[in-house]
């Protein structure tokens, strides 16, 4: 594959950022471009850091500004798009996030077309396939299988409005005669050093006794490596310049996991914190039915509150649903079209993981003893 670049959105994210690192060591990637809102200084320092004979160019701009998004495009042949606003509580307008989700992907398509770039990657998300409800049990899901999930959540919703909008454009005609092809990758929880979930459970915990809080202890998932669905992006982009795989991957969505192994999201919270002295809440906690109808119960106090208050229930029946679900997909597919194999171990990933883990728990002690002074 000749001399090629690679613009990447959401640069500089949890996910992002693993994406640049591994495309800077592509071979005849000549740019590569990280866009995103702000870059925070760490985030720079690395970037400029890199080892790499590839240029790495840091761009600022919003995904909702047509103009800078056309910039941005301009003479790259790989658009990968992780860009998004993730809240699963409510605590962002729902308008805010369904114009970044889907405004701001339309956006990207749009100036994909005009600046004729063929290829569009797509950070999707296993939550646009559910869960529906937390009696329904997927084990090892696939592509093939109708999994679309129902709820007005607008994380959920608007990451499946981006999806369809990306797979709808494969074929597209652009400014140059060029045709438009894309593909979109549905990870699973994302998990790894740096994860923004894991930081504000540790955080919590370290507040009160190194007790985990329990958030899903009825759940089986199949958590993913960040460094994995990092290189699942890489492959995709390989995959789509390439005039032989091209072909099959044009137009797909894929489930991206690893070899890491099925369990409730409590679990692996325990499993890389526990080297450090973390345990588990045992005290007792409500059966899932009953959780469900007191979220149920808090959404109607909220919605009757509504003219008067603003009140944010703590958690609602999504949020139930989400983290008590038996909801496991295959990466079989993407082993298949894209050559997937996931690059770390889940031995690796879990030792990465608590070391950061780690990290945290020093930097926590320092700031204890800089205040006892």
């Amino acid at each position: 594959m000749p001399g090629w670049s690679c613009l990447v959105t959401g640069a500089g994210g949890f996910l992002g950022q693993r994406i640049i690192r591994l495309l800077a060591q592509e071979k005849e990637l000549q740019e590569v471009r990280a866009l995103d809102k702000v870059f925070r200084p760490e985030t720079r320092k690395e970037f400029s850091n890199l080892q790499t004979k590839t240029k790495v160019t840091m761009l600022e701009g919003d995904i909702l500004d047509a103009q800078c998004l056309r910039r941005a495009c301009e003479g790259v042949s790989v658009v990968i798009h992780t860009a998004a606003v993730i809240d699963c509580l409510g605590a962002i307008p729902r308008q805010t996030i369904v114009d970044v989700n889907v405004k701001g992907t339309q956006n990207l398509l749009e100036a994909c077309v005009q600046a004729s770039v063929p290829a569009f990657i797509y950070t999707s998300s296993v939550d646009v396939a559910g869960p529906n409800s937390y009696k329904e049990i997927v084990l090892n899901g696939h592509e093939e299988e109708l999994h679309e999930n129902s709820w007005s959540d607008p994380y959920s919703y608007s990451k499946k409005m981006g999806e369809k909008a990306v797979l709808a454009a494969n074929g597209c005609s652009l400014k140059n005669g060029g045709i438009l092809h894309t593909c979109a990758l549905r990870p699973m929880y994302i998990y790894g050093e740096k994860s923004p979930f894991i930081y504000v459970t540790m955080v919590r915990a370290l507040n009160n006794n190194g007790i985990l809080n329990v958030i899903g202890k009825f759940s089986t998932v199949n958590p993913v490596y960040v460094g994995n669905v990092a290189w699942a992006h890489v492959l995709a982009a390989r995959g789509l310049r390439d005039p032989k795989k091209s072909p099959r991957i044009q137009g797909q969505f894929y489930y991206i996991s690893d070899d890491t192994p099925h369990q409730s999201y409590d679990d692996l919270n325990f499993t890389v914190s526990k080297k450090w002295g973390f345990h588990l809440d045992s005290s007792w906690s409500l059966p899932l039915p009953m959780l469900y109808g007191l979220a149920f119960l808090l959404e109607t106090v909220s919605f009757l509150l509504h003219p008067i208050y603003s009140y944010q229930p703590p958690f609602n029946r999504y949020l139930v649903t989400l983290s008590n679900s038996v909801f496991t997909f295959s990466y079989k597919k993407a082993q298949r079209d894209l050559g997937y194999e996931p690059l770390v171990s889940w031995e690796e990933a879990r030792q990465k993981t608590s070391q950061w883990i780690g990290s945290l728990v020093e930097q926590h002690k320092g700031t204890l003893n800089t205040k006892s002074e």
